[in-house]
């Protein structure tokens, strides 16, 4: 069969539909075929390319390394050539879908808050929001963007910085009255000095003591899976916790949380990053509409 005989798009499409709708029925749904022609199509498809790109067994599919691979580029060029029918109407406002995985703090405190504005201006765009601390795979939890903080391990994503925040301990005022304020290092070390469990490099507090940092580990009774479950704590009165200052601010203003130690504090901050898939060559327009705006209204 000769190469322009073959709907390649068209094929592309349907094993991205099969992939994200995770079934041949729900994808036959939208596609508006029968669950046998999107099945036949993917086996053709397969055939074609000379790879298996689902493992198929009772319980659904699950994608082979090929598959994933062929997901991902298939994912891009569908983009691309929307981009690219687009482009003869220039003023034509972005639109789809934009599948985005933040952190817990930054996607409570900032990305859900600032959802309105963002749409306002791209009444297009939807937003699929997913909020967790864990660092996920972008191709296998299939997310455009990834919003990550601290420094970023080398791997084929790119990187988009988005802002920065200092760091700040606090404390609730009755668990300030029933321990005590710390002034000094020693202080600070008889305090319950709470620490979150998945972020093993967040295990000591630097505080400036005699003109240097001094790392104070972090002795506590409790810990938590995240940054926003630390600052709950904090604000019940279960201890300390040192965390990025745009998530208390408000309880800050509001005399819920008090700052400790400031006059110690190293000023150091945790940067923030959007990261996504290598587009090859250019990002559809949805997803570089969210870049721009969360980049343009940084982090407050």
């Amino acid at each position: 069969m000769a190469r322009l005989d073959i709907n390649r798009s068209g094929e592309m499409e349907v094993f991205v539909r099969v992939v994200e709708q995770e079934g041949f029925s729900a994808a036959a749904r939208t596609l508006r075929m029968t669950p046998s022609a999107v099945s036949k199509l993917v086996a053709r498809l397969e055939a074609r390319l000379g790879a298996r790109l689902l493992h198929r067994n009772t319980r659904g599919f699950q994608l082979t390394s090929e598959g994933c691979v062929f997901y991902e580029r298939s994912v891009q060029v569908l983009a691309e050539l929307e981009e690219a029918e687009r482009g003869v109407a220039t003023n034509e406002a972005p639109s789809g879908r934009v599948r985005v995985n933040t952190n817990v703090p930054y996607g409570t405190h900032f990305l859900l808050p600032q959802v309105p504005a963002f749409l306002a201006r791209n009444p297009g765009i939807t937003l699929d929001v997913a909020l967790t601390d864990q660092v996920v795979d972008l191709l296998e939890e299939r997310a455009d963007v990834a919003i990550r903080a601290g420094p970023l391990k080398s791997s084929n994503l790119i990187a988009r910085r988005l802002g920065e925040t200092r760091k700040m301990i606090v404390g609730a005022p009755d668990y300030l009255k029933r321990a005590g304020t710390p002034k000094t290092v020693a202080e600070l070390e008889r305090h319950n000095r709470m620490s979150a469990s998945h972020v093993p490099t967040l295990e000591h507090w630097p505080v400036v003591e005699r003109g240097a940092v001094v790392n104070v580990p972090c002795a506590g009774n409790v810990q938590a899976s995240d940054g926003e479950a630390l600052r709950r704590l904090a604000l019940v009165g279960t201890g300390l916790a040192r965390i990025a200052a745009f998530q208390v601010r408000e309880d800050v203003a509001a005399g819920r949380l008090v700052p400790v130690l400031e006059e110690r504090n190293p000023g150091d901050t945790v940067v923030f990053h959007a990261v996504f898939l290598d587009p090859a060559r250019h990002l559809p327009a949805r997803i570089r509409a969210f870049l721009d705006y969360f980049s343009e209204v940084g982090m407050g």
